[in-house]
């Protein structure tokens, strides 16, 4: 039973980066690993690659040809792989012993909206193969609290979208505060907790101020759910990287998968860690303490 992660984000987020760090910690600690580039506007390509889109099809001839620009260009370019998936399926025969890494592209409407990619997942479901994804932002929309609110609309409705395990990850942990300070504690961000918090940052906004009442049911909506949280990376940090594994071998159940080649150290250093994130040790390595006084 094959087992891997579909690698999603916005652009920016560090997907590609994430692909390559992640390809050299889990065959460092013994895993059979291939990454798959779903990407057809990935043209320089940093990791090895057994399975590339640029094969069957490239965004620059699907422009070209169709007088399209790039969003559509890319769209056209996985329904054109949804429609010729037995060209995937095949090169992934060959790959039935691996961990297998799916770097997909980072525009967002594929994974909120758009119904390619959810069919693709869907048949590779069918062909048994054990998938979470690992939705990646990049950690500094955490210090504007509008861009935040966003990025847990985006998380939420990909979550939906998807249907899969899920783990959502602030990228570019040690980056955070390169565009200013966070208001509030880091697992204020991480736990999604009382929304409302940010409420009166985003009524004082200039623009936000004319949406109270909008920005209030945003907030209301993403705690209804409930179901958005997320985890912290840092690819050059190997404990970072090792934590973060550990939770995505969870969520998708390698763990669980018998003493498989590569699983054994993986499985019995999950099988002690918890499963929720200790951040205070993040904050203190990468971040100044908030202003405030009453920090969550």
């Amino acid at each position: 039973m094959p087992f891997g992660q579909i690698i999603v984000g916005p652009p920016g987020s560090g997907k590609t980066t994430y692909c390559w760090g992640a390809y050299q910690y889990l065959t460092a600690i013994g895993r059979k690993v291939a990454i798959v580039n779903l990407d057809p506007a990935n043209d320089t390509i940093p990791y090895p690659c057994q399975v590339n889109i640029a094969d069957l099809i490239t965004l620059d001839d699907t422009m070209r040809e169709l007088s399209l620009g790039p969003n559509g260009g890319i769209m056209f370019c996985l329904e054109y792989l949804l429609e010729n998936l037995d060209w995937l399926t095949e090169k992934l025969e060959s790959l039935q012993d691996h961990y297998i890494l799916f770097d997909f592209p980072g525009q967002v409407e594929l994974f909120t909206h758009h119904n390619a990619v959810k069919k693709i997942l869907d048949k590779l479901e069918k062909l048994n193969y054990r998938l979470v994804a690992v939705h990646l932002v990049d950690a500094h929309y955490c210090t504007d609290p509008a861009k935040y609110i966003s990025v847990l609309l985006l998380s939420l409705k990909t979550m939906i979208q998807l249907e899969l395990p899920h783990v959502n990850v602030l990228s570019k942990i040690d980056l955070i505060e390169s565009y200013g300070k966070l208001r509030f504690n880091l697992d204020f961000y991480t736990d999604v907790m009382d929304l409302s918090y940010l409420l009166d940052s985003l009524n004082e906004d200039a623009f936000g101020s004319k949406f109270k009442k909008l920005n209030a049911a945003l907030v209301d909506l993403i705690e209804d759910f409930s179901l958005v949280g997320f985890y912290t990376l840092c690819v050059e940090d190997k404990d970072s990287m090792t934590k973060l594994q550990q939770v995505i071998d969870k969520a998708g159940g390698f763990v669980f998968g018998g003493l498989t080649e590569g699983n054994g150290s993986i499985m019995l250093s999950a099988m002690k860690s918890g499963y929720h994130e200790d951040v205070r040790d993040i904050q203190e390595r990468w971040m100044e303490e908030p202003d405030v006084d009453d920090n969550m």
